[in-house]
């Protein structure tokens, strides 16, 4: 990469945290950013390229160079409002049971949305979306931006996205512990709802991905199962980490202070960083990440991808040529559908 390019990057993230920094800062009250207190809404998720290997020089195309650089070639579609995607969603499944409270933390009624898949004859698998947003922001309605939750209830799963707790107010791994009593609540209800959980994949955008990474790594020693139905287990199956930051002792720098602050307080972040407690028994991950990524470097993901092969854990790299973060560019290779099917195809193969 040239100097150039490094350092636009390195502005670009910083930037984005900045922008992190000040939406903490003003949930406490501090400042005012149109509305005291207000969020951003939770960023939607995304499309990719496929790479066979550790190295991003290992790119293979699917779609001709010719297509992508004719910019008459590239359709662009009218963006569907929340409510629309949401009803979209409500069409494909065959039951819906939304805002359920999964567990209640620091006296905090955490709720999730759960779909049942049209497909009769079988207890659906179960699969769990977690949303992103800079561990600041967001909640389980960006589960309706996704093209994977659609395409999952067509392949027979069930589908689920929830709620977790919010920095500033609740600093890490607030949100890690919330995630996992979300497994755990679901396996312990499985009957109640209707839902296969002995085998359970994840899937998050991300700092959704980070959150994901984490529940795919750890297991009940490393102390982060906390709250209610602790009989069950929080271990998944299977993980898809989209964009997701890996290791955090190298993900912030010296201007990201007042943020690292907001989110761990004193926490140490390679304790909150998934390489550290890759085993061989660890679930198969696939990490998808776009080559172009200006908010999480490629680099994050290509780390975990080599911890998680050198550690004998089934790991998939899937690098998307010209793929910004959230990974939702016209001339992206290959077309997000073909992505879509990529992570449905994952979950068929390991959640059998």
């Amino acid at each position: 990469m040239s100097l150039s390019m490094r350092s636009v990057r390195m502005r670009t993230r910083s930037a984005l945290v900045e922008l992190a920094v000040l939406t903490v800062v003003a949930a406490c009250g501090s400042v005012e950013t149109g509305q005291p207190g207000s969020m951003p809404s939770s960023t939607s998720a995304s499309p990719f390229i496929t790479a066979a290997g550790p190295s991003a020089a290992s790119i293979v195309p699917t779609q001709s160079e010719a297509a992508r650089e004719t910019p008459a070639a590239i359709a662009v579609e009218p963006t569907p409002t929340s409510g629309q995607r949401l009803s979209e969603l409500m069409t494909r499944a065959s039951a819906a049971r939304r805002d359920l409270t999964y567990c209640t933390m620091d006296g905090v009624d955490l709720k999730l949305d759960l779909f049942l898949p049209k497909k009769t004859g079988i207890t659906p698998t179960l699969t769990v979306y977690v949303h992103g947003g800079a561990w600041t922001h967001g909640d389980k309605s960006g589960l309706w931006e996704v093209p994977e939750a659609p395409a999952l209830l067509d392949a027979g799963f069930a589908v689920a996205s929830l709620d977790y707790r919010l920095a500033p107010e609740y600093k890490f791994p607030g949100m890690l512990e919330d995630v996992k009593c979300g497994i755990r609540s679901l396996r312990a209800h499985a009957a109640d709802y209707g839902i296969d959980s002995t085998q359970i994949g994840v899937w998050g955008t991300s700092s959704g991905g980070h959150l994901v990474s984490l529940v795919g790594t750890t297991d009940a020693s490393a102390g982060f199962d906390a709250g209610q139905y602790l009989d069950e287990s929080s271990r998944v199956q299977a993980v898809v980490d989209m964009f997701g930051p890996a290791d955090l002792t190298r993900f912030f720098g010296a201007g990201d202070r007042p943020f690292v602050e907001a989110l761990f307080g004193g926490f140490d972040q390679a304790r909150a960083s998934p390489a550290t407690y890759i085993s061989a028994d660890d679930p198969p991950f696939l990490l998808l990440h776009g080559d172009a990524d200006l908010t999480v470097p490629l680099a994050q993901s290509q780390a975990l991808y080599d911890s998680l092969s050198a550690g004998g854990v089934s790991a998939q790299l899937v690098i998307v040529k010209d793929g910004p973060h959230n990974l939702d560019s016209p001339a992206e290779i290959p077309p997000r559908a073909e992505l879509t099917e990529m992570v449905v195809d994952f979950f068929k193969e390991h959640l059998p």
